[in-house]
């Protein structure tokens, strides 16, 4: 731990919101060394959140007392961290060399907090408006030790995202249909999703005779056949795979009778072959 005077620590508390101080959960620095691959929905909910990416090393920690930290679970020690930037992975403006921010972090047997000092880390957070270098994590475990592979996930996610194709959040589905074809067992669902940006996207379900049914997905006005299922672990399947509800909801069902099975069915197809939307230890 380092000393700073009580003005000055004073007086940089008092610079931060309240929601900078405060709502932080447990977070813990992993080993760097034999670790999994880092689940790719999990990095995706952080990067999709923090108009700030970077990596930085911590340079100094402070405990804070409980007067400046009043709603702190018990067993817990709020920080006040300070981290030189090594790399500014995102962000919409200049960052300072050096940030600093708030996290909770659980006690040892012995009372104590664990030392984060010269770690290296990377921080998903937002400008805190009005300072210069305050962050806020934009989640409790927005402090995540460097690893190689969450270094390069986490950068590939955001190329991901900064890309101007990139699909949007998808808030809900719109409708869906099937149209049966001229043959007894062929025929076409087609389902039409709402995204954040208003840009649709739609997915369609081609069921041919003496075929299994092949499902596509389209971004954009343009109707007909798109693109094949995304691959796992990339943004579309995100979007996806992260945020269609396990069934068709009956208020958007168009069709009816068998034909209004068959949309269902077929929607049940593309949530199979998504997969679950895996965020590790945080389900």
């Amino acid at each position: 731990m380092i000393y700073v005077p009580k003005s000055a620590l004073a007086a940089l508390l008092a610079a931060l919101p309240t929601s900078a101080l405060c709502g932080q959960q447990t977070v813990t620095i992993p080993q760097q060394s034999a670790l999994p691959a880092p689940p790719y929905a999990d990095y995706a909910d952080l990067v999709v959140a923090a108009p700030v990416v970077i990596d930085a090393t911590v340079r100094s920690e402070i405990r804070l007392k409980p007067i400046n930290a009043p709603d702190l679970q018990p067993g817990e020690a709020r920080l006040y961290i300070e981290a030189d930037v090594l790399a500014l992975i995102r962000a919409p403006n200049a960052v300072a060399t050096r940030v600093g921010y708030t996290i909770d972090v659980p006690l040892d047997a012995r009372g104590r907090p664990p030392r984060y000092r010269k770690s290296r880390v990377l921080l998903f957070a937002r400008s805190v408006a009005g300072t210069v270098g305050q962050m806020q994590l934009v989640r409790s475990d927005g402090q995540r030790g460097w690893t190689p592979g969450g270094d390069v996930l986490t950068r590939r996610i955001v190329r991901e995202t900064l890309a101007p194709d990139a699909p949007q959040t998808i808030t809900g589905i719109g409708n869906a249909f099937h149209t049966p074809g001229n043959i007894p067992g062929e025929g076409e669902t087609q389902i039409f999703l709402s995204t954040a940006d208003g840009r649709p996207i739609s997915l369609g379900i081609v069921r041919q005779n003496g075929q299994p049914p092949r499902w596509w997905v389209a971004l954009g006005e343009v109707a007909g056949e798109g693109s094949p299922p995304p691959p796992r672990d990339t943004l579309l399947w995100y979007r996806l795979a992260c945020t269609l509800p396990p069934a068709l909801p009956d208020a958007v069902v168009k069709s009816t009778g068998p034909d209004a099975d068959i949309a269902r069915e077929d929607y049940a197809l593309v949530v199979q072959s998504l997969g679950a939307c895996d965020r590790g230890e945080r389900q």
